[in-house]
């Protein structure tokens, strides 16, 4: 939703005007300010409220950190059943 209210946004201005239009946006104080006001409506809508949806999130967080801690891994080991499947065949050919 927010990469659809900034891509509202800057697609009437003109190239030369985008920069000057970014740039207070990437900010260190404007970010920080963001990030503040996001975990706010956060802490407003899940945690005052006790919903149990925080809990899904981290268990889904925690989920999709681990698969892509792994990623490089599983690629690795399917890459070697890879090439073992290549020179088993290239063996069984020359037999």
């Amino acid at each position: 939703m927010a990469l659809r209210i900034l891509y509202n946004e800057i697609k009437g201005l003109k190239v030369r005007d985008l920069p000057d239009y970014l740039k207070p946006k990437l900010s260190w104080e404007y970010i920080k300010k963001t990030t503040d006001k996001g975990v706010d409506r956060y802490i407003e809508k899940y945690i005052e409220t006790s919903s149990p949806d925080p809990l899904f999130h981290v268990c889904i967080g925690g989920m999709i950190f681990s698969y892509l801690l792994m990623l490089p891994h599983e690629r690795r080991h399917l890459e070697h059943l890879e090439h073992q499947k290549q020179h088993a065949t290239a063996v069984a050919e020359h037999h």
